[in-house]
């Protein structure tokens, strides 16, 4: 029988906050805990959202009351949080902290004091990001730092896997790519009948539902609303594109800054019956909103997966986005108009799909089954689970690594030694300075790990009860 592991999902970013990582973490996590795993998430407190709350399937969430800087990230404390985390781990007696996000400060510094703890780790990365200005070289310090002492990384994409190598100066054969997936029954298109069949009910796919050439297109936009999200981009290219074909509308839903340049524009160019501004919406009301349109734009600068458009076409929509970072990965070329993220560009590429639509030379009605059998987060936590096991020793390091030496390498199994020697050695070669200041931070942190345990006993802290696991599945095999 496979082995089943306790797990520690820990990042700044999850619900109520709507959002790919946020999902991720909440599917990922449902489908380990059917696979016979247990899983909690450690996070931070959401307004009233203190304390220990359990989700459906039995998820508990630690919501861990630390102050909120920027975007939901907590500000970096590199210590203080050390004394709740450990309490939370021995009473859920953790074996495997995975991380997540590189700019979740709760996420770095779980993975440090798990390795001062004897853990194992994991860390996600969701993201992109440059090697020029300030905040991107601070970040891939930060990351350097934490990832060179971690059992094994995570990508949701090719492009993401390059980019983390290369900001991270890490082994590419310590990283796996491991893309986000989509619950597709959730995301289905306005009509989706079902007939029954030998197997029971099984979804017919929709009729096709073309515009005509005077029929009203309309475009939705769900997005956090910033920079590097595209939100000039929409703001200088939504006037032209109305402009250019009479019969289009826009609906547009998510919040940030940029909210009010947009809400500028609709004003200026008097767009108030044609551009609809619904603001924030949950997560759940997303396929409600998606199903009113035919076109999906999305405009990001920079995105390493884009969970959100295999969400749209899933939904039946023709999808226009931005050739950034890893969504040309993410969805076949008969589903997608590329576009460079460019004023004219965007424009034209918005043109040629509305153009398709008309023509009905794109069939639309097809794409949610063809994303039903392309994305699934069983399938994702089958891969990721085959890196618990990795990381565990359960797989040889031929099977886990594909390559025979590499664990003699790393150690014994293919796993990070967790000797304070080993460890300060690994950080020692993160830079002239910041590797003698990250030895200093591991050794700090092992003194306060010894003080911990020395001041408050782990025989002292309670046992949490489990939730009743679940059976594995027959057909699940340890991969």
């Amino acid at each position: 029988m496979a082995r089943t592991y306790n797990i520690a999902m820990v990042c700044d970013f999850f619900f109520p906050q709507p959002g790919g990582i946020e999902s991720h973490i909440y599917q990922l996590s449902s489908k380990l805990i059917d696979r016979g795993h247990k899983v909690i998430v450690i996070t931070h407190a959401y307004e009233n959202r203190k304390g220990i709350r359990y989700l459906t399937n039995g998820l508990k969430v630690y919501h861990v009351p630390f102050l909120v800087i920027y975007r939901q990230a907590t500000f970096p404390t590199v210590f203080s949080f050390f004394p709740i985390f450990r309490n939370i781990v021995i009473r859920e007696r953790i074996e495997i902290v995975h991380g997540h996000a590189s700019l979740s400060s709760f996420c770095h510094e779980a993975i440090l004091h798990g390795r001062t703890m004897g853990l194992r780790t994991v860390f996600t990365d969701h993201s992109l990001f440059g090697f020029a200005d300030a905040a991107s070289i601070l970040t891939n310090k930060i990351l350097k730092f934490i990832l060179s002492d971690v059992d094994h990384v995570i990508c949701v994409s090719h492009t993401c896997k390059e980019n983390t190598v290369l900001r991270a100066s890490l082994d590419p054969l310590m990283v796996s790519v491991i893309p986000n997936a989509v619950v597709a029954d959730n995301f289905r298109p306005r009509s989706y009948p079902l007939h029954p069949s030998a197997d029971g009910f099984a979804p017919n796919p929709p009729p096709a539902n073309h515009p005509g050439p005077n029929d009203v297109i309309t475009i939705v936009v769900i997005s956090r609303l910033f920079y590097n999200k595209g939100t000039d981009l929409l703001t200088a290219a939504i006037p032209r594109i109305l402009f250019n074909h009479p019969n289009t509308r826009f609906i547009i839903a998510g919040s940030g800054p940029k909210a009010i340049d947009l809400e500028q524009m609709i004003e200026q160019n008097v767009l108030q019956d044609r551009v609809e501004m619904l603001g924030p919406i949950r997560h759940e009301e997303v396929r409600d909103v998606m199903v009113r349109g035919h076109i999906y734009l999305h405009p990001s600068l920079t995105e390493a997966f884009g969970t959100v458009i295999v969400e749209a076409a899933s939904c039946g929509l023709y999808v226009v986005c931005t050739q950034v970072g890893g969504i040309p990965e993410v969805l076949p070329s008969h589903m997608t108009v590329f576009a460079k993220p460019e004023e004219d560009d965007l424009v034209a590429a918005t043109g040629r799909a509305i153009a398709a639509l008309r023509a009905n030379k794109v069939r639309t009605e097809r794409f949610h089954e063809q994303v039903k059998k392309m994305y699934s987060w069983e399938n994702v936590a089958m891969r990721t689970e085959r890196v618990y096991h990795g990381i565990y020793g359960e797989l040889s390091d031929d099977e886990f690594y594909g390559y025979e030496g590499y664990g003699v390498m790393r150690g014994r199994g293919g796993q990070q030694s967790f000797a304070l020697i080993d460890r300060l050695k690994r950080y020692y070669g993160c830079g002239i300075w910041a590797g003698k200041l990250f030895c200093l931070c591991v050794i700090i942190d092992y003194l306060l790990y010894f003080a911990l345990e020395m001041l408050f006993p782990r025989e002292n802290i309670d046992i949490a009860r489990d939730w009743p696991r679940k059976t594995r599945p027959k057909s699940s095999k340890q991969t």
